[in-house]
């Protein structure tokens, strides 16, 4: 099982820099809006996979700095939430 982990690892790596490259080029193209749930979902996709592919091979300040990624990114959809006026069903 040990030996699945680099590549599995490796790959989650390759997905996430997908991810984030891809958001980045629909926002600069206009395709999508950076506060979208859409390009928002994505980064935080490709940040979560990024983590996991830096954890895997101890690289602390990448796992962070794609965890406050994440972190802007939940944020980020729970403004649009509360703009659209969207509520928890209080």
């Amino acid at each position: 099982m040990e030996e699945l982990l680099p590549p599995v690892a490796t790959a989650a790596g390759w997905i996430g820099a997908l991810c984030t490259a891809t958001a980045y080029a629909l926002v600069s193209r206009r395709r999508i809006e950076p506060d979208s749930r859409a390009s928002q979902s994505i980064n935080m996709l490709g940040g979560a996979l990024l983590a996991v592919s830096a954890a895997a091979n101890g690289s602390w300040p990448s796992v962070t700095s794609n965890f406050v990624w994440i972190i802007i990114g939940v944020q980020t959809l729970l403004g649009v939430r509360r703009g659209l006026g969207v509520t928890d069903g209080r």
